[in-house]
């Protein structure tokens, strides 16, 4: 046996890359584990506030964005969430359900990624980390790669190294460099689920609201959403919107997001009022944070009581709060991004196998390729079920 040949080097010692690496490895495939930073899983050990929020119960093709919308349906529905949470209960990981379906771990982050490793050394992966790639070429019988000083050779040549969120714990543009040198397009990225920033003007107008939370549904193109919506200094932050933050960005970012903060029943116990000899404003803190119904009302000079109000006026002031509309300067960048929208065109990609379609045994996986998941697990659970079908490829081609 030649010690520098393996079936599949992976690139990306991720979610996706360890997932991969662990089923072709225990399926008899020889897999070399590459990672160019020098902690094992640190995106898995922040997520979920610490505590991995791994799948969610509710996985749909529809919880995911991406130019080729149904690319992500045949890996999801052969690793569904019910197989990670099976490899989960195998290892007597704790973890409870939150709100929506979201599963986290009852104790750390960390029970997820020591998992991991262990399914990697039952498939008797090798490691190299930290180690740098400086070069990937193909040759006829798969690929030579460089690997520190190391010249190594690969069957299958797997890239799992992310997007471009987070760059702080190591985030790089190498897999779309990998992508580019093989021809692949790529779908242009931008940071998602991630804070918006105000326009100078709005933030003059709200930014002395920084830490109201207000229960609101948020829509942009076709996502809409109803979670929290937090005021912050800079901007809007909180679940509903990160997750809009994606379908602002893949549609017109000249489009402004609409905010409906009188959701549901709040509206009509509003309108129950009509005839209340209390002001506005008052009116609107039972419903609302009293912070933002007094700057509300004072920005909108809606001082008088509700009777006093002419229908017109009253009606007008609802209908603002349901159609609340503003129109983002940006957002807040890869830094405070969770993940990367966009990334390698997966027209270009079998949607069974993952691997490119023209180019033998070269594989993208996970966040590197054009399919972003929404806020609550959804990206885990793409990382796994691509990570899995690359690697039953790998290992059924060397049968």
């Amino acid at each position: 046996m030649n010690p520098n040949h393996f079936d599949a080097i992976v690139v990306g010692a991720g979610a996706a890359g360890m997932m991969c690496a662990a089923t072709a490895g225990q399926r008899g495939a020889r897999v070399l584990l590459v990672d160019h930073y020098h902690k094992l899983g640190e995106k898995i050990r922040i997520s979920g506030g610490g505590r991995c929020n791994f799948t969610n119960l509710h996985t749909t093709p529809a919880n995911f964005l991406s130019q080729n919308p149904h690319y992500c349906r045949s890996a999801l529905v052969r690793y569904s969430p019910g197989d990670f949470i099976k490899l989960v209960e195998s290892h007597q990981i704790q973890y409870h359900e939150k709100t929506l379906g979201q599963l986290f771990c009852d104790n750390s982050a960390t029970d997820i990624i020591q998992m991991l490793k262990t399914e990697c050394d039952r498939g008797h992966v090798s490691w190299r980390m930290p180690a740098q790639v400086s070069s990937i070429t193909a040759v006829s019988s798969g690929y030579e790669v460089r690997v520190g000083a190391e010249h190594l050779t690969t069957t299958a040549l797997v890239i799992a190294t992310g997007g471009l969120a987070v760059p702080k714990i190591g985030a790089t543009p190498f897999g779309y460099q990998v992508a580019e040198q093989f021809g692949l397009g790529i779908i242009a990225p931008k940071p998602a689920l991630v804070p918006l920033a105000f326009e100078p003007d709005a933030l003059a107008r709200f930014g002395d609201l920084s830490g109201l939370s207000i229960d609101a549904t948020v829509a942009s193109g076709e996502g809409e959403f109803r979670e929290a919506v937090l005021l912050t200094h800079r901007g809007l932050s909180g679940p509903a919107i990160l997750q809009i933050s994606s379908y602002w960005q893949s549609g017109s970012a000249k489009d402004p997001i609409r905010v409906n903060v009188l959701p549901g029943a709040k509206l009509a116990a509003l309108k129950d009022k009509r005839q209340s000899k209390a002001q506005l404003h008052n009116l609107l803190a039972e419903v609302l944070p009293r912070r933002f119904a007094d700057s509300w009302c004072q920005a909108h000079q809606l001082t008088k009581p509700a009777n006093e109000l002419t229908d017109s006026a009253f009606n007008t002031a609802l209908e603002q709060l349901c159609d609340w509309r503003i129109r983002p300067s940006g957002t807040l960048g890869y830094n405070k991004a969770e993940v990367t929208l966009g990334g390698v065109d997966t027209r270009m990609l079998s949607s069974k196998t993952m691997a490119v379609i023209k180019q033998p045994n070269l594989y993208f996986i996970g966040e590197v390729v054009d399919v972003t998941g929404h806020l609550g697990g959804f990206n885990f659970q793409w990382a796994w079920a691509s990570g899995h079908a690359a690697g039953i490829a790998i290992a059924m081609g060397r049968v």
